[in-house]
């Protein structure tokens, strides 16, 4: 094999890049390094991405062809941005390199050899839609009776096939652990993930964890093959390596098994994504595959303010299992983050609406807020303050909390008990069923609307005529609970008319509709608890009316037009930034969240989800939290502060106490 060697730097002309000038010493280090394995633990806002792209400009004027390496990112886009990037530096063509996402890389690996695995090089990939819909064939071409039970739809059959091929977990173990209520149907899931597997071979298909778990079998049982690529790819780089799974990890060690000369780039402190497969093992046990690494670090933050990294500093280094670094902060002296107890929830969205209407007032634009949260439905309270006030917010986790399905559907429960005669509620309410599309909807609506009661007449012989065979026992499971919730004392409960309507169908819907049916419920529970401060279900479902009416675009004047404040989850705000942050629910149970705190290793996943939040802010950080559960479905509840801020010097916040008055001010 043919030996390549980076050249060491011995006199800045023999490089088009002046790299001393443009790089800091901790990126210079990792730029220049030579050959061999090499990690690189580069901090929130150290400028990772300027690294890699001078990495790839540095070896390709030290003599490598660009043909002879392979950048691994997790975006193509990303993949495309620094390429163009180094092309500019470099003034040279450098299309021969493969970069993109480990898909597009084993896509266009499989589609000259796939022959070899028993497909056609001209298969065909699934997109997720297919893959459930050929689920559902599956399904079907068993004969399983669907119908007697709830059985699990295909957009969870498919979470939990492909839980199943990203980890080392067979089909039974991601039930057990994720789906315990189907325990009783895993045969014939495991059945049902057999046929899926065989169909898609059969029929030259590929979904998207097939063109993973095949690029690693052709590496594992064709030995040419590897060597061929290894010698192929003489230098790998592969970015955000903290959230690679067990298999992309397998195929990048077997791709550099010859030479080693394997660049990883990552953060420890942010791997957040344990639930879709990553493996934070990867990263953390990469120097023990690679005995002779060489490890740099990156902590140089170009990002926050001191006071700011002080505090995530502070917070971090409570975890044990990590590669300990400390950021420094390149910006001058700041604003001390603030920590502010709230008496409850409602004064927590109370407070944010006010701070952002001084902080506009201050001409700071509301695209440079953002207000972050473990979980969607810590939002709901703070988008109807928002929307009363008419300060524009755009929804980054997800749909606005009143538009999303699973809260669509409870609250067209509770319109058609207030009003029977309620078109739009009711023809929701019958597509939830099986067989029951817009037309049969439609029918059904007829005779009941023709009808002087509509709820007595779904039980009349002339309304069950029209509905599907298989949707017999659905309809008249459907018609007794909203028999059940049409009483006279529940329209003065609105709580208790959720509960039961979850109670009696609709939690079943959900189990088998939806692979994140924890968080719906979470969803669906603080509507229940929401809806508590309402003396009757009429007048809850008129606010939440009069709420989504309103325009959102009356407070910001002399701005730009498409001004919004971010409301986001954490996982989905990694890799973005903002001059001023807001973190919110900072209490025990739910950041962390209660189901993360079953391990030490669940608590140290949400730690660094806290530790991401924090670095999100350049400028100003707002840690808040409420005292008080009132909303709670039990008597009030006395809420603990989180883990994270009780373990955080309080030297590194200044502490605000919102009087009781000035609520009626705001």
């Amino acid at each position: 094999m043919q030996k390549y060697t980076i050249k060491t730097l011995s006199s800045q002309q023999e490089f088009k890049v002046n790299y001393q000038q443009e790089l800091n010493p901790e990126q210079l280090a990792v730029v220049m390094s030579g050959s061999g394995p090499v990690l690189v633990i580069a901090g929130a806002g150290s400028g990772k991405t300027r690294t890699i792209t001078y990495r790839v400009a540095r070896l390709i004027e030290s003599g490598i062809n660009p043909a002879k390496i392979l950048l691994v990112t997790f975006t193509n886009k990303a993949a495309k941005e620094m390429l163009h990037r180094v092309e500019l530096l470099i003034n040279l063509n450098i299309r021969k390199l493969w970069g993109g996402t480990f898909h597009h890389i084993a896509n266009r690996t499989l589609r000259s050899h796939s022959k070899l695995l028993g497909y056609n090089n001209n298969f065909t990939i699934l997109d997720q839609g297919d893959s459930k819909e050929l689920l559902n064939t599956c399904v079907a071409e068993l004969g399983f009776k669907t119908k007697e039970k709830r059985f699990p739809q295909s957009s969870v059959l498919q979470d939990i096939v492909s839980l199943s091929s990203n980890t080392p977990k067979e089909v039974d173990d991601i039930i057990a652990e994720r789906y315990p209520f189907f325990c009783e149907l895993t045969d014939e899931i495991k059945k049902i993930s057999l046929n899926y597997h065989k169909r898609k071979k059969k029929s030259n298909l590929m979904d998207f964890d097939d063109l993973l778990l095949n690029w690693l079998a052709l590496l594992n049982d064709h030995p040419h093959i590897r060597k061929h690529y290894s010698q192929k790819f003489l230098y790998i780089l592969v970015d955000e390596y903290q959230d690679t799974n067990r298999i992309q990890s397998d195929i990048i060690d077997l791709l550099s098994q010859e030479h080693q000369n394997i660049m990883v780039v990552g953060d420890d402190s942010q791997s957040i994504y344990s639930f879709r497969g990553a493996n934070y093992a990867n990263i953390l046990e990469f120097p023990k595959r690679y005995p002779n690494v060489h490890i740099y670090k990156l902590e140089t933050n170009y990002r926050s303010v001191p006071e700011i990294l002080d505090l995530a500093n502070d917070s971090i280094i409570n975890n044990q299992h990590q590669f300990q670094k400390t950021l420094r902060a390149i910006r001058k002296s700041g604003l001390q983050p603030i920590l502010v107890p709230f008496n409850d929830v409602m004064q927590q969205a109370s407070f944010l609406a006010q701070r952002m209407l001084e902080l506009r007032d201050e001409e700071k634009s509301l695209n440079e807020m953002a207000v972050l949260y473990r979980a969607h439905y810590h939002s709901m309270e703070l988008q109807m303050e928002l929307t009363r006030r008419g300060i524009p917010f755009e929804i980054r986790s997800g749909l606005r909390f009143f538009e999303q399905a699973h809260i669509k559907d409870i609250t067209s429960y509770l319109r058609v008990i207030v009003n029977p005669f309620e078109e739009l509620a009711w023809k929701r309410l019958t597509k939830l069923l099986p067989k029951i599309g817009n037309v049969t909807a439609h029918k059904i609506w007829n005779m009941l609307s023709s009808s002087a009661s509509p709820l007595k007449s779904m039980s009349s012989e002339s309304t069950l005529n029209l509905i599907p065979r298989p949707s017999k026992d659905h309809w008249k499971k459907f018609t007794s609970s909203l028999n059940l919730v049409n009483n006279p004392d529940l329209l003065r409960a609105p709580a208790e008319m959720i509960r039961m309507i979850l109670k009696e169908e609709y939690e079943e819907h959900l189990k088998s509709k939806y692979p994140d049916y924890e968080s719906r419920m979470e969803d669906i529970n603080q509507l229940m608890h929401f809806s508590q401060q309402y003396a009757s279900t009429e007048s809850f479902l008129s606010e939440l009316a009069l709420l989504n009416s309103v325009e959102t675009e009356t407070v910001v004047g002399g701005g730009y037009e498409d001004e919004r404040v971010k409301l986001s989850t954490i996982h989905q705000a990694k890799g973005l930034e903002w001059d001023i942050v807001f973190i919110i629910w900072l209490v025990e149970g739910r950041f962390p969240s209660m189901r993360s705190l079953n391990s030490s290793a669940g608590e140290e996943e949400e730690r660094r989800l806290f530790y991401v939040a924090v670095t999100r802010a350049r400028d100003e950080l707002y840690l808040g939290y409420p005292l008080w559960d009132y909303s709670s479905y039990n008597p009030s509840t006395l809420l603990k502060p989180s883990r994270f801020l009780q373990e955080i010097p309080s030297t590194s916040y200044t502490k605000w106490v919102v009087e009781e008055e000035s609520e009626e001010e705001w």
